[in-house]
């Protein structure tokens, strides 16, 4: 299904994943999917894109399966992660000891970028489409907003 005030390029759409029915907010980004996938898994990135992070505390800069550390909330409220599986340009993880999105990137082209969003979680499909936007703009270099 298309997205009401999303752009052409993003859906939002119910899928069976590894972690269960999830919706899976994607984006079709013109960017090579290692350029995207790399803005995914550096933590320094983090902010620049997620609406819901204003910062992150972790000793590594580049996620792997087991990473942990913290990020503070939109609230100035920090919240323990652990990254939960990271493999084949797909890392999941666990906020708060509660599981969180899931992060994938699909070569093209074009290139696609997915959120996994646990159904309980709905209202925050929301917040991924935002943070798809902000991809979108960080992957391409391009600095229109839309």
């Amino acid at each position: 299904m298309d997205c009401p005030g999303g752009s052409d390029r993003s859906s939002v759409r119910l899928e069976r994943t590894p972690d269960g029915r999830r919706f899976v907010a994607a984006r079709e980004v013109d960017a090579p999917a290692d350029r995207c996938w790399d803005l995914l898994v550096d933590t320094t990135h983090w902010p620049a894109w997620g609406p819901s992070v204003r910062a992150v505390d972790c000793d590594q800069r580049v996620i792997e399966n087991g990473t942990t550390g913290r990020v503070r909330t939109v609230g100035g409220i920090w919240l323990p992660f652990e990254v939960t599986s990271c493999r084949e340009r797909r890392w999941t993880w666990r906020v708060a000891r509660i599981p969180a999105t899931g992060h994938r990137v699909r070569a093209g082209p074009p290139t696609t970028i997915e959120f996994e969003i646990p159904l309980v979680a709905a209202p925050y499909v929301v917040v991924c489409l935002k943070a798809l936007q902000e991809l979108a703009v960080l992957s391409t270099g391009d600095t229109a907003r839309e």
